[in-house]
């Protein structure tokens, strides 16, 4: 049996977990009190992921950068091979709220988009 600790960051409580988990499988959470706390908790000590929020480099635009992030989550382990993508990045204007800025984002699947306007 395995014994984990985490504050949880499914909604503003900031609640302190406790998970066990046997053989890998988690068997039990405890000390969440809303069912986004469970979810969390399962799937953060088994396989956690993150959204990655950064900028673009923008070519002929109004401004020389644009807000971006990632669609959904992605495996946590890949953020750094994330972040070199997206920092070797470039998008020419015109830039609208969700377009795609690059394409299944180092393998996993998920794109990145543009999260503001640039003209």
């Amino acid at each position: 049996m395995e014994k984990r600790e985490l504050t949880c960051i499914g909604c503003p409580m900031g609640c302190m977990l406790t998970v066990i988990l046997e053989n890998g499988e988690v068997t039990e959470v405890t000390g969440n009190t809303c069912q986004k706390g469970d979810i969390y908790a399962r799937k953060e000590v088994v396989n956690p992921t993150r959204i990655v929020t950064s900028t673009v480099k923008v070519t002929g635009g109004e401004k020389e950068r644009v807000s971006v992030k990632t669609a959904s989550d992605i495996p946590k382990d890949k953020i750094f091979e994330v972040m070199k993508a997206i920092d070797a990045a470039s998008i020419s204007a015109p830039v609208n709220i969700g377009d795609t800025v690059i394409k299944d984002v180092a393998g996993t699947g998920v794109d990145v988009i543009a999260t503001k306007n640039i003209s």
